[in-house]
């Protein structure tokens, strides 16, 4: 929650006076120090909306309002992986240790499992809205998307779960030896996301969580090599887990539904691997434009293999840290990457 506090705090420092709510910044500071920044964002971004809902609005007050979403889409992401994923995997740890559930609890565990995949399509979704509206997710793509991730999550969290059920203090070492991986990979990427060196060390700390139970991009160019990597050393990682559970498992253990739960483990994680590949090489919407033939032909060399983002009319009301984020996601094509370097040079 402090991480992703100071985030907030940071991001509203580096924004333009204009762009900041009508708030004093001691107030918006004390806020941040009771842990209530995010939430203010979201009342404020209520506000606006309502605002936007209610009236016919401005183009520039809509603009504003998206400059406000794609703050809280990232924060909420930061949340999921930061607060919420591991206290899901507490949960779990608690409920296979007593043994026991009530209903209310597995209403809650299911439901979390399909927020942390929801919160990932969220993201992605504000990422593609930078884009032009032909690279839009359509509902089958939507889907897939987020299944798929699901189908990745809920194995990785159950094989830590169940690891910490022998081992409570395995995972207090665990975690921080993935943890530093994932860190040292992500700096060797390089990032640029926030607006100074030392925020962007708390920014790669923050990914490096995520990386601990899901992928996420950092870096430009092609993903698959850094996507084969990741996902071959979770797999790696969690039969580990997986395995080391089986081994330390005493045989008057009262917990023998567990092991064709955790067998279950690894067909899920390759079921989710698959719609993985399904997403990318027939339902990711690069696919559906090529096929449709909707493509800017730039010129012979190859240069329209990217995306197309929006020109933007009032570049300052654009969300620099999250338009960074799209162009690291999202190949671009030589008209995006002038767009895009018209957008900076007038910022």
């Amino acid at each position: 929650s402090a991480a992703a506090q100071a985030c907030s705090w940071l991001w509203l420092r580096s924004d333009p006076p204009a762009l900041r709510p009508a708030v004093p910044l001691p107030l918006l500071a004390a806020l941040h120090l009771l842990q209530l920044g995010f939430f203010f964002r979201c009342l404020y971004a209520l506000k606006v909306g309502w605002k936007v809902c209610r009236a016919k609005a401005e183009e520039n007050e809509q603009r504003y309002m998206a400059f406000l979403s794609h703050d809280i889409s990232m924060l909420r992401l930061f949340e999921t992986f930061l607060e919420n994923t591991p206290q899901l995997t507490l949960l779990l740890y608690i409920v296979l240790r007593t043994n026991k559930a009530e209903i209310s609890q597995g209403l809650g565990i299911g439901t979390a499992f399909l927020c942390v995949s929801w919160s990932l399509l969220d993201y992605h979704q504000s990422l593609r809205s930078f884009l032009q509206d032909k690279y839009e997710l359509n509902l089958g793509s939507s889907i897939i998307y987020f299944l798929w991730n699901l189908f990745l999550i809920c194995p990785r969290i159950l094989v830590v779960a169940v690891f910490a059920l022998l081992w409570p203090y395995g995972v207090a070492v665990h975690f921080p030896l993935v943890w530093l991986a994932m860190f040292l990979w992500v700096s060797l990427q390089g990032t640029d996301f926030m607006e100074s060196p030392g925020p962007e060390q708390l920014y790669r700390a923050m990914v490096a969580v995520i990386l601990y139970f899901s992928w996420f991009n950092v870096a430009q160019g092609r993903t698959l090599y850094r996507s084969i990597i990741y996902h071959s050393f979770i797999l790696v990682d969690s039969t580990l887990l997986a395995l080391a559970w089986l081994w330390g498992q005493a045989p008057s253990e009262e917990h023998s539904y567990l092991l064709p739960v955790v067998s279950a483990a690894l067909p899920c994680y390759l079921l989710g691997l698959g719609l993985r590949v399904t997403y990318y090489k027939w339902l990711h919407p690069n696919m559906q434009v090529q096929q449709e033939g909707r493509y800017d032909e730039m010129d012979a060399s190859g240069g329209s293999d990217g995306v197309e983002f929006r020109s933007f009319l009032e570049p300052d009301l654009v969300n620099r840290r999250m338009q960074r984020l799209a162009q690291t996601q999202f190949p671009l094509s030589q008209l995006a990457w002038q767009h895009f370097l018209n957008g900076a040079a007038a910022v």
